[in-house]
């Protein structure tokens, strides 16, 4: 891994920030959480990349209320082309 940021993914809709902290901090500080809104996915962020790689290695495929956890490297958002975009 070259970042401390994962995707997280598969979670219940109704899923808040506070649970995805409490789930992540056995593996090392949190620096950061953020679920996006009522999709079932979200991001954290662990203070080093070996804290990553342990959450990571960890919660793969764990069952969180439920459901199969898909947890992965965050890669940044590829930019899309405007869709407004008219000839």
């Amino acid at each position: 891994m070259q970042g401390s940021k994962l995707y997280v993914g598969n979670f219940g809709y109704s899923t808040v920030d506070s649970q995805l902290e409490k789930l992540f901090s056995p593996f090392g500080q949190v620096k950061s959480v953020n679920v996006i809104g009522d999709k079932g996915f979200g991001f954290v962020e662990m203070s080093t990349v070996e804290e990553a790689e342990k959450a990571k290695e960890a919660l793969n495929g764990s069952e969180f209320e439920g459901r199969t956890l898909r947890v992965d490297e965050a890669h940044p958002q590829k930019s899309r082309p405007d869709r407004n975009f008219r000839r």
